[in-house]
């Protein structure tokens, strides 16, 4: 995510990002006449927002209908650290979210796989990243909950 200054988030980029969560393909048009301003000040509005990193407008996929027959939340424990051991870790491809905790491990990563053999190695590879003193596996069996709309108070 590309990060500039910050924006100001007003009730009206607050009322574009929840609109686009509910329908990322929501016209300019639309936006507008919802938000009571004109195309172009909604364009403008969500091209700073994009750029400044607070949102992302994304195709999100099924994991298995994309031939990715695995996944796994990855709780990771570092001696020394934590950041550098983050910085090679997220340069994995099969990680697809990491994030550095508080409690008994230092990094979630959540990673998907085309089959058993291929979560096989990238707990291997993330097990021999410098400082990774142990790497638990919790592989999924069903998705129960997955959404985006976290809103935008």
């Amino acid at each position: 995510m590309a990060q500039t200054s910050p924006v100001q988030l007003d009730d009206v980029n607050r009322a574009i990002v929840k609109l686009l969560q509910e329908d990322g393909r929501r016209s300019y048009a639309d936006i507008a006449k919802q938000v009571s301003r004109s195309e172009a000040s909604v364009r403008q509005r969500v091209a700073r927002l994009m750029r400044a990193g607070v949102i992302q407008i994304v195709a999100v996929t099924d994991q298995l209908q994309m031939g990715y027959a695995r996944a796994a939340m990855i709780a990771i424990r570092v001696d020394g650290d934590v950041e550098a051991a983050a910085q090679l870790i997220a340069a994995i491809d099969e990680v697809d979210y990491l994030v550095a905790t508080a409690g008994g491990v230092d990094l979630f990563a959540e990673v998907v796989a085309v089959d058993d053999q291929n979560l096989y190695e990238v707990m291997a590879r993330i097990r021999a990243v410098p400082g990774v003193r142990h790497a638990e596996g919790y592989v999924y069996f069903k998705l129960h909950k997955q959404t985006y709309q976290w809103g935008a108070r």
